[in-house]
């Protein structure tokens, strides 16, 4: 009985562990989104497309800021190999290979951010910031993201 009672709360808590790794992949998936959501807006105004919004420029701002602090978390080596079904990208190992590296990244993306967030006041502003905010995010994507298929 005693063994039973073990082999199923060891069971159990396994089952715990690979839940939160999958709950944790979605939240990184659920923020990359929000980075595309909030840039891709961003650039919508650069480009003419959407009218200037300061607020949703400064909400977009702190989002990402958040990110770059969330960044070098967000990646545990519990969840390498682990990729969302219903996306079109995945996380490429390298993430794990080249630790290094990759803050590296993460401390470029920061600092551009943590630069352009107080510059940015109006469409001019941002004309001139977002370029560098795009630059960063995209530099780390091409080396440390996927494309399925």
């Amino acid at each position: 009985m005693i063994r039973t009672t073990l082999v199923v709360g060891a069971l159990l808590l396994g089952v715990s562990a690979v839940v939160a790794q999958q709950d944790l992949v979605k939240q990184n998936q659920d923020t990359m989104k929000a980075n595309a959501k909030n840039l891709g807006a961003m650039i919508a105004m650069v480009k003419g497309e959407k009218p200037y919004d300061q607020a949703a420029v400064t909400e977009g701002l702190a989002q990402l800021e958040e990110t770059a602090r969330k960044l070098p978390t967000m990646f545990p080596d519990s969840i390498k190999g682990m990729n969302p079904a219903d996306s079109k990208y995945e996380v490429s190992p390298k993430i794990w290979k080249d630790k290094a590296g990759f803050h590296a990244k993460i401390e470029e993306f920061a600092k551009v951010v943590t630069e352009a967030k107080p510059k940015i006041t109006d469409l001019d502003t941002l004309k001139a910031n977002a370029p560098a905010i795009g630059k960063a995010c995209g530099n780390c994507h091409e080396t440390f993201r996927i494309k399925k298929g």
